[in-house]
């Protein structure tokens, strides 16, 4: 009876050291942790942007890169609602033509919202970005249904072709960072040279240094 008992009682024991060693091993193989994000992205979705992206340049220098060409095809999506050409009629939204500089909420015969005709300003080329990128954030309760435009380049391609159809602003001078330029060729060899040559000047006073003191030693 014992010897069966025995024999029972070992079988279980060694089911329980088996079943502990697949829990440990599968804890090893198989993670419930929570998922972590890949190095690399499988692929990436418009809009979203990623930490440490670079920062978006500034409306200075995207001026200077746009075209007033690319700025004209921005305009297509603004026909619907707006003419630009001189005296051409008011629609769902105002004539454009020379608004650039113009005072906000000022075009002639056009209903403007009181928070546009009462904003006072002019539009200025960060005035009419700002309002460009988001309308119900750069003037709040006003009318314009326009989402906005995100992309910096974009806008100032619109800005550029805006100011040249009538408006009376100068594009912003723009001047990129310098960066830390690299010494010539000639330059590089001539702080070589005279690193070696004070190399060599602390050689010969160490080697005097060392003979005068024998020199003493001697005497």
């Amino acid at each position: 009876m014992d010897d069966r008992f025995n024999t029972i009682a070992g079988w279980v024991l060694f089911a329980g050291i088996i079943a502990l060693g697949a829990s440990v091993l599968s804890g090893k193989f198989f993670h419930a942790d929570k998922p972590q994000r890949p190095d690399t992205l499988g692929y990436v979705i418009e809009g979203v942007v990623e930490e440490g992206g670079p920062a978006e340049m500034s409306l200075e220098e995207a001026l200077n890169l746009a075209t007033v060409e690319d700025g004209e095809k921005k305009f297509s999506g603004c026909i619907s609602c707006h003419t630009i050409a001189p005296g051409g009629a008011n629609g769902t939204g105002p004539n454009l033509h020379g608004i650039m500089g113009k005072g906000i909420g000022k075009v002639a015969g056009f209903g403007y919202s009181p928070a546009l005709s009462g904003n006072g300003g002019n539009w200025g080329w960060e005035e009419m970005s700002a309002w460009i990128k988001n309308p119900k954030a750069f003037i709040e309760g006003n009318k314009m249904s326009y989402p906005g435009m995100s992309k910096v380049e974009d806008r100032a391609a619109l800005l550029l072709y805006l100011n040249s159809q009538g408006g009376s602003l100068t594009v912003p001078a723009y001047e990129a960072p310098a960066e830390d330029a690299a010494p010539a060729e000639g330059e590089e060899v001539a702080a070589e040279d005279a690193e070696a040559q004070a190399d060599e000047a602390g050689e010969a006073e160490a080697t005097q240094d060392a003979a005068a003191e024998e020199n003493e030693g001697g005497a």
